[in-house]
């Protein structure tokens, strides 16, 4: 997969941050679950919530405004059919009732106002409309006093009520609650409930005359039909718990009697003398018992088994009450799990990590200088072997320990093939100088005697030789940690050190020497400056073209004594420059590299006499190599030497053999 740039700049780059968005990922999405569980719980409350409050604010009082009206309208037509004061008494306490019912509709009304859109588009008209007819009864009231009361009186307060069913069925479409039966089936009941009503006011108004017009004939037939075709259905649909209270009623003989009634009205027909006072005595006795049944089993199958529904119950939270439990539950186990697991795995790559850097920084460069050094080293107890148990990260670091062992073996075995190899040199040198040393004296003694001038330049020659390869042989015992036989117990001055390194190459009369400070070096160091100062002017003359000159000069610092050797070759470029100073300065020489060991040499003399030495850039396009003798090794005073006169003024045009500055051998 190709990683994108915004892509790299998203992904993690620590461990910690890694596993954290690994163990992040999960518990994220367990937590989305959580929270749509909890939300729709919440949502579900807030549902039965609002549900109980439009049923306090709106539902109740519309019921109970119904059953007022249904009242009234039975009284108002009973009394307009009566033409007299019967009845008047019954129709004043129904009027009553009906205002009260009509002023708690009207304070719910206005708490619902703010709600009442949100929960139907149309509904706000609907309460406006039934509350004008609540304010218009009065209106009403009048008109069934007139002529033909009784049609007007069913007619208005039946369009009332229809009214009133508007505004409930507006509601049907609201979430109902667990305890209470589906809306739509108790506004049927409700419906039906109304039939039974329009009966008992259709008797009422025919009761003056005995008997039943035609038109109330057909209102009555048609009250019947609705109500038997919309009772019984939804009854079956109604829950089970609620279905009781309706079979009570049907089963009882109020509703048997009721029933009897409508059967002898329907089978008279219109205009029969059926309607005795005994008979509307009885059956109004019977539809009352059967009209409280039905509006008692609506109660408990709608607003009533609302108004008694708990939000916070078993019955409204449910199962989904108990998955909100279980997930907040099974999140707070997660994060707890995620973070211990996180954290434990985090400490552990932390520890591998810190061990694997402690090897790679300290403990592992630290053996390793033991072993340059010639230390010994014991690998148990540097790096002990873990068995291989635990888990991968265990694993992992027993890996690294196997691959440390094995890296301090391998230096441990490098470093007794160096020891070897420095006991081989120190061997050959040592038999090399004893050899080195006779074929000198024998040189020295052979240059006093008389000889022709040409033999005695060759003598020289010679003896130049003798001394390169003197040096060489020192080198073998300077890089096996070893310091070369030869020393001096006096100071030497400085210009004896410079012409005797410089007899110390093949082409001295190539080297300039100018004009040095009158100082000298105390005799204990002055073999190794001889030898390292030899080792860099050779290595001048060497990379410089034969007809050009190497000047070495010297010049007196408030650090010490600076010594300069510049050579007019083709330069060095910078890693070249870097690479011959690292291998001057490093703490750590590879013996086993056989490249430039005049470097390793000078390394090592720097290294026991406390010198410091650079190579730079020269202006004349070579190299210069800079090498500066702390005070501790310098002396200002000059002693008189027999040999050599420290003139310095020879600019190395007339240079005696190395052999005449003739040391005092150490052992």
């Amino acid at each position: 997969m190709r990683v994108t740039p915004t892509t790299a700049r998203l992904r993690p780059r620590s461990v910690r941050a890694k596993i954290v968005a690994l163990l992040m990922l999960p518990i994220v999405s367990l937590m989305a679950l959580w929270g749509y569980a909890a939300v729709t719980t919440a949502s579900h409350i807030g549902d039965t919530q609002r549900v109980k409050d439009v049923n306090a604010e709106l539902l109740t009082p519309v019921d109970e405004f119904i059953t007022a009206l249904q009242t009234e309208r039975t009284a108002a037509t009973r009394h307009a059919a009566a033409g007299n004061t019967a009845g008047l008494d019954a129709l004043k306490a129904a009027g009553k009732a009906t205002d009260d019912a009509a002023t708690a509709l009207r304070n719910g009304a206005d708490a619902a106002t703010a709600d009442a859109e949100l929960l139907d588009a149309g509904l706000p008209t609907r309460i406006d409309r039934l509350e004008a007819d609540a304010r218009g009864l009065t209106a009403l009231r009048e008109q069934t006093e007139a002529k033909d009361g009784s049609r007007t009186a069913f007619t208005g307060y039946s369009t009332v009520i229809e009214h009133a069913f508007a505004v409930t069925g507006a509601l049907t479409g609201e979430n109902g609650t667990d305890a209470a039966s589906e809306a739509r089936v108790v506004l049927e009941l409700a419906r039906a409930r109304e039939a039974v009503a329009q009966e008992q006011a259709l008797l009422a108004a025919g009761s003056g005359a005995g008997k039943l017009t035609t038109e109330q004939y057909t209102l009555f037939v048609g009250a019947v039909a609705t109500q038997q075709e919309l009772l019984k259905p939804a009854i079956a649909d109604l829950k089970a718990v609620h279905q009781a209270a309706y079979n009570a009623v049907l089963q009882s003989s109020n509703y048997a009697g009721f029933a009897a009634g409508e059967n002898r009205v329907r089978g008279a027909g219109p205009g029969a003398s059926v309607i005795s006072t005994g008979f509307l005595k009885d059956w109004d006795k019977d539809a009352d018992a059967v009209l409280k049944g039905f509006g008692e089993a609506e109660s408990d199958a709608g607003t009533g088994a609302t108004a008694k529904a708990n939000p916070f119950g078993w019955d409204t939270l449910g199962a989904s009450g108990v998955a909100v439990i279980l997930g907040l539950l099974g999140v707070l186990l997660s994060l707890l799990v995620s973070v211990g697991v996180g954290r434990g795995l985090i400490v552990e790559l932390l520890e591998l990590r810190d061990d694997a850097l402690e090897v790679a920084g300290r403990r592992l460069p630290r053996a390793m200088r033991r072993l340059h050094a010639g230390q010994g080293v014991d690998i148990d107890a540097e790096a002990p072997m873990r068995r291989l148990v635990g888990d991968e990260l265990a694993q992992v670091g027993t890996a690294l320990t196997a691959v440390q062992r094995a890296a301090l073996k391998a230096a441990s075995e490098r470093a007794e093939l160096l020891s070897g190899i420095s006991g081989v040199y120190v061997s050959i040198a040592r038999r090399g100088q004893v050899l080195l040393h006779r074929q000198l004296d024998l040189l020295h003694q052979l240059e006093q005697r008389p000889r022709d001038p040409a033999e005695v330049q060759e003598l020289y020659q010679v003896d130049y030789l003798a001394t390169r390869m003197r040096r060489h042989s020192e080198s073998l015992l300077i890089l096996s940690g070893i310091a070369p036989g030869r020393g001096w117990r006096d100071p030497i001055p400085l210009v004896d050190v410079l012409r005797a390194a410089v007899a110390e190459i093949e082409q001295p009369g190539r080297v300039q020497v100018w004009p040095v400070p009158r100082v000298s070096l105390n005799g204990g160091s002055v073999a190794d400056v001889i030898h390292l100062l030899a080792e860099l002017v050779e290595n001048a003359a060497s990379f410089s073209p034969p007809s050009a000159h190497v000047r070495l000069r010297a010049a007196r610092l408030r650090e010490g004594l600076l010594i300069e050797i510049e050579d007019s070759g083709f330069g060095m470029n910078e890693e070249a420059m870097a690479e011959a100073n690292r291998k001057i300065q490093s703490e750590d020489i590879d013996l086993l590299d056989a490249k430039q060991i005049g470097l390793f040499v000078v390394n090592r003399i720097a290294a026991r006499q406390g010198l410091s030495v650079e190579l730079r850039s020269s202006e004349s396009g070579g190299a210069t190599a800079a090498v500066l003798i702390r005070e501790n090794l310098i002396r200002d005073d000059m002693p008189v030497h027999d040999e050599v006169r420290a003139d310095g003024q020879d600019g190395g045009r007339s240079l005696a053999p190395a052999s005449a500055l003739i040391p005092q051998q150490r052992g």
